[in-house]
Formats: structure tokens, C-alpha cells, sequence
């Protein structure tokens, strides 16, 4: 079971007054569960459940598809993919992971902030302003621009030369010299978006060795069409070729990466050291992807890790000709069932699914009807069977049910969209509720009143650490 999650110095806000700063509200804590896994009572009645088990055990898979020496290195961008960052990076690392990626730096201050210690590396390029304190909190960067290079190895060099930035004097004497910024130096083979050009890497490379405050961490790119092998197979040879001329030069580089989740399953680019896992680590092929064939009974075995489910806060007849929600887009032409769901758009389900969505109450299939607003959803549950659909009934949105199952994908397809950005719209505003070994473990708001019920709230301090932990996330 992943270590008890803790409430994030982050996650609180302070004003300051006459006596210093004071608590004044909690924003996304993470609630330890009682004994037998008992949680204070959820603010609304529809939540997302992750379960920590399956996020384990498809990494595990994912990682035996590579070579002996290559190891995996989840990314946990944009809320871990709507997952809960921090209590999916606390279960990777305690599940023995060595690395994270995350897409901005804001991103990786909050795991620093949650006491994650492993090295973290943030993947699209930061202020040039912001390096002294990436470098300050033990994170690694990326960069892929000339110019923006330039001026964050000047940052650095100001700052040290100001005396911030630097490592504690005890941590410095220790390690016999100071701490410097580690960097991964992107590589333009295709994308089109990100990238230091082939030809280029050499200056950019020698820009860093050159600093007495960075230091070169890595190489790295990432892939345009992963399920296309021949678009593959041209970035893969751009890559080696950039990385064969520093090697030549007597560059040594700590780690490679180029291939993510669909060059892993697709096996359309190599592997090199690293191979950052995104979509699939959560139990998801990427959409169209076809995986290759030696990889497709462990594509297979990946488990969805989040489910959303709901129970409705109405369930009420309707005359016909009754409109249901805005507009409205949807009018009864019978006497109709309608349960009404408390989540809409500004809780990450879309709408775009207005109208088209299903549902599933009692293991069968209903139809969303209406508008989806804000804060609602309706469901026509007349033909479901049994006795009438209540506020007692459980609905799935996102899962299985009495062996039916919606999947992202599916709602993807319904909203004219992609697997990625359904999950990852998920919005703090749902409650998140983690289970690890089919027992709840911790539950996740956007704010708890500590006194109320079961669960526990680590009472830590609300300010940062003046130093982020050092040996594992730095030099």
C-alpha cells in the first residue's frame, strides 16, 4: 500500500498579520482514511476513484517491455492527467520509481512542496527568470531555443553571483562544490513545435558545460506520430545522429529519451535510457495507436485507473413536452424519469456531450439528455429496469458497471475529442477518492473542515521549506 498521503504545505494560504502569518483556508488537502478505510463525508455526491493498485501494476508492466538498463519515468503533468499529482507521485515513488516529469514549473514545486524527492524534470521550457529557483528547488529543466538558453544560463550567473540559488553552506561543504542547474537540451527531429535543430546541439551543449552553474543532464525529443513508423523511424535516426556527434566530441550524456507511451506500445522508436510514460501508466492505449505485436498482450493487461461516478441529487417524473435544461435542447415527448447529476463543464465533463453521452445505472446503458451545464447533467432513466431509479442509485460516467463498461475513449468519440484531454479536463472541483489493495486510503477536496467525521488532515506547516530536499532531485 503507497505510503498515507499528507495535506501539502501548497495547499494552504496565509495572510498576514500583526502577529505574523495565520491559516486562513485549505485549498485540494488530501485526507488520510480512518481505520478500515472510513473518509469524512464526500462534499458532493460525484467523484472520481483512483485506484493506486492498478496505476502500480501498470507501470510494472510497462517497464517490463523494455531492456535491461532502460528505465521508465512517469509523467504527471496537468494534475498527474487529471489523476491527483501528488498522491500519484507519492504511490509511484514508494512503488520504487526514480523520476518524474511534469510540464511546468509550478508543477514541480508543488511535489517538491508534498516532499517528493526523486528528481523531477519539467518538460516544456521555463522563464529564464525562474532557473535560479528550479535549480534552488533541485528540479531539472528543459531547453529547446537558443536565446532562452542564453538568458537562463545569465539568470543562473546573476543570482549565484547575488548568493541565491546556492546550496545550504553544511550541503555545499559536503558535496565539495556548489549546486547547478541540471538541463536536458531538446532536440528539434520533427514535432515542429519544440527544439534545439541537429546541427545546433553541439553550441547549445557546449553553452552549458561552459556554465560553472549548469550542467547537462540530458538530450531528449519527443515524437509527432508515434503509430507511424516510417514518421518514427526519421525522428529516431535525426536523434541518434545529434547524439552520435556529441558523443564523437566527447560529450557524455546522462540520459536519453525519446519515445513516450506510443512509441512504447507501438515499438516504433528506440528506447534509448529513459522512456517517459504518460497515457498508458494510467491504463490507457493511446487513441488510434496500433500496437505492436509483441507488445499487445501487455497492452491488453493495462488497467483504467479512474473511474467517475455519481448519484443524482433528483430524480423526478416529467410530464411530455417538458424541456430539460438550457435552451432547451432536449423536450420529453413522454412521461419521462430524469435524474439529475451534480457535475457539468466546470467539473471537466464537456459540453460537447450534450445530448450524445450515456450513462450507466444498474449495469444498463442510459441516455444523457439536455444541455450539460455547469454544474448539472440529466439522465433519462424511464427504460431502465427494476423498480424506479433514486437518489440511492450509483451512476458510472467514466468505468464498469454489472459488466458494461465506458471508457474514456468513449467519451472521447461522443465529444469529438481524444482519450487524453477527457481524463485530464477532470477539474479539482470533483472530489478524488484513492484506494490502494480494494481498501479507500485517502480522499482529495477542494476544502475539508478537519473537525468533520473520519479522516485525518496532517496538521504540517504552511510555509515552504527554505531548501527543497537535495541529494536524490540534485547533483
Amino acid at each position: 500500500m503507497p505510503a498515507p498521503l499528507r495535506r501539502e504545505a501548497s495547499d494552504v494560504t496565509t495572510t498576514a498579520g500583526a502577529t505574523g502569518s495565520r491559516v486562513s483556508a485549505t485549498r485540494h488537502p488530501l485526507i488520510d482514511a480512518g481505520p478500515g478505510g472510513v473518509l469524512p463525508p464526500l462534499p458532493k455526491t460525484a467523484w472520481l476513484e483512483i485506484d493506486l493498485a492498478k496505476l502500480t501494476a501498470n507501470v510494472r508492466l510497462l517497464q517490463g517491455l523494455l531492456p535491461p538498463g532502460v528505465r521508465v519515468e512517469p509523467v504527471v503533468k496537468a494534475d498527474a492527467y487529471g489523476h491527483g499529482a501528488v498522491a500519484v507521485s507519492r504511490a509511484l515513488v514508494t512503488d520504487g520509481i526514480r523520476g518524474l516529469g511534469v510540464a511546468t514549473y509550478d508543477e514541480a514545486l508543488e511535489l517538491r512542496q508534498a516532499g517528493i524527492e526523486v528528481p523531477i524534470v519539467v518538460l516544456f521550457p521555463i522563464p529564464a527568470e525562474l532557473a535560479p529557483d528550479a535549480m534552488r528547488h533541485c528540479m531539472s529543466i528543459t531547453v529547446g531555443d537558443q536565446l532562452l538558453l542564453g538568458r537562463t544560463l545569465a539568470a543562473l550567473d546573476a543570482a549565484v553571483a547575488a548568493g541565491v540559488g546556492a546550496a545550504p553552506a553544511s550541503e555545499a561543504a559536503s558535496r565539495g562544490q556548489s549546486r547547478r542547474l541540471a538541463i536536458h537540451v531538446e532536440v528539434e527531429t520533427g514535432l515542429g513545435r519544440g527544439g534545439v535543430h541537429p546541427e545546433d546541439v553541439a553550441t547549445a551543449v557546449a553553452a552549458i558545460e561552459a556554465s560553472p552553474n549548469a550542467r547537462l543532464a540530458g538530450l531528449w525529443s519527443h515524437l509527432q506520430a508515434p503509430g507511424d513508423a516510417g514518421t518514427s523511424s526519421q525522428q529516431d535516426a535525426r536523434f541518434g545522429a545529434a547524439s552520435g556527434l556529441l558523443e564523437e566530441a566527447g560529450v557524455t550524456i546522462p540520459a536519453r529519451h525519446l519515445a513516450a507511451s506510443g512509441g512504447l506500445l507501438g515499438a516504433t522508436a528506440g528506447s534509448y535510457d529513459v522512456v517517459r510514460i504518460g497515457i498508458a501508466q494510467y491504463g490507457i492505449v493511446p487513441d488510434g495507436l496500433e500496437v505492436a505485436e509483441r507488445n499487445r498482450l501487455a497492452a491488453a493487461g493495462l488497467q483504467p485507473v479512474m473511474e467517475l461516478l455519481a448519484r443524482p441529487v433528483r430524480v423526478a417524473w416529467l410530464d411530455p413536452g417538458v424541456g430539460v435544461s438550457y435552451g432547451p435542447s432536449f423536450v420529453t415527448t413522454r412521461r419521462s424519469r430524469i435524474a439529475t447529476l451534480p457535475l457539468g463543464y466546470a467539473d471537466g465533463y464537456p459540453r460537447s456531450l450534450s445530448n450524445k453521452a450515456q450513462v450507466l445505472v444498474r449495469g444498463v446503458r442510459a441516455p444523457q439528455v439536455g444541455t450539460v451545464a455547469m454544474d448539472a447533467i440529466m439522465v433519462d432513466v424511464t427504460d431502465v429496469p427494476g423498480p424506479e431509479v433514486t437518489i440511492d442509485d450509483e451512476f458510472v460516467l467514466i468505468g464498469e458497471q454489472g459488466g458494461e463498461r465506458i471508457s474514456a475513449l468513449d467519451v472521447a468519440r461522443w465529444g469529438n475529442t481524444i482519450s487524453y484531454e477527457v481524463i485530464a479536463a477532470m477539474s479539482g472541483r470533483l472530489p478524488r477518492v484513492y484506494y490502494a489493495a480494494a481498501e479507500a486510503v485517502a480522499m482529495r477536496a477542494v476544502a475539508c473542515d478537519a473537525s468533520r467525521g473520519p479522516g485525518r488532515i496532517d496538521d504540517r506547516s504552511a510555509e515552504a521549506p527554505e531548501e527543497a530536499p537535495g541529494p536524490l532531485g540534485c547533483e
